[in-house]
């Protein structure tokens, strides 16, 4: 990496159990057992005020896990965020191929292993929570591709759109959600909720207010949301601002 060329500067901004807003230039690579021959990065955990942990990672040809991703309670998302290749993704006998904007969930009480063997290397994000249980509900495995799933419009916005990855019945406790802002769009309302969120910004640049802070925000950042922390965005460049998101729901809140 060599000497920095200038004073060290950040756009990070970190603000524990309210919100976090972290750009690719200051990450750094962690060692995640077994992970073998990615390249992956924490981006959310309970030490930064989430109640679940997220990660981006490269996976190079060959890399595969070495030890089951979630189960034991544990609920597992992958998704095929960009490069080339496929990814092999396995859930107790069933094993999937995925392309880019393809994705797998794996129920709790199975977890999954990932491999590409493949000769391209692609980008994978990777999430994991504790799975809350209702009787009468249990969840399934997941799979499918974000480019095969019709967008719809998002609050009676024409400008704003949504797809839902996951099923949203009670059997599952959390969704992953892709939302684009066409240039000038926004959120109808300034939100301010229960739920927490993670967003990988996949295209576009806009300003995000977050808690009482008006933030820029671009293309490859991510953004942790705490539970009650106001947001709202506004799209403020040429092409669509969008992001892949989680959302917890679907159950109470525990006293």
């Amino acid at each position: 990496m060599g000497y920095p060329k200038d004073f060290l500067t950040t756009r990070a901004v970190i603000k524990h159990g309210v919100y976090a807003v972290i750009p690719p230039e200051g990450r750094v690579i962690n060692v995640v057992p077994g992970f073998e021959g990615f390249s992956i990065t924490i981006l959310a955990s309970p030490k930064l005020g989430a109640s679940f942990v997220q990660y981006i990672a490269k996976a190079s040809p060959g890399a595969k896990t070495t030890r089951k991703f979630g189960g034991n309670g544990i609920e597992t998302f992958v998704y095929f965020l960009d490069g080339e290749g496929e990814l092999t993704v396995s859930v107790g006998e069933e094993e999937f191929i995925l392309k880019q904007g393809g994705y797998v969930y794996a129920p709790p009480e199975q977890g999954m292993a990932i491999k590409n063997q493949s000769k391209g290397t692609m980008r994978v994000l990777l999430y994991k929570q504790r799975y809350v249980p209702i009787e009468g509900y249990e969840a399934r495995t997941v799979c499918g591709n974000a480019n095969n799933i019709q967008e719809r419009i998002y609050e009676d916005m024409a400008n704003v759109f949504i797809k839902d990855l996951l099923p949203t019945d009670l059997g599952f406790d959390f969704n992953m959600h892709i939302l684009s802002f066409e240039p000038d769009g926004s959120h109808p309302f300034v939100e301010t909720h229960v739920q927490e969120h993670g967003a990988y910004l996949t295209s576009g640049q806009g300003m995000y207010l977050l808690g009482e802070d008006w933030v820029q925000v671009k293309k490859e950042d991510y953004i942790w949301f705490g539970p009650f922390t106001q947001q709202g965005v506004y799209a403020t460049g040429r092409e669509r601002l969008t992001y892949i998101y989680s959302k917890d729901f679907n159950r109470d809140s525990e006293l």
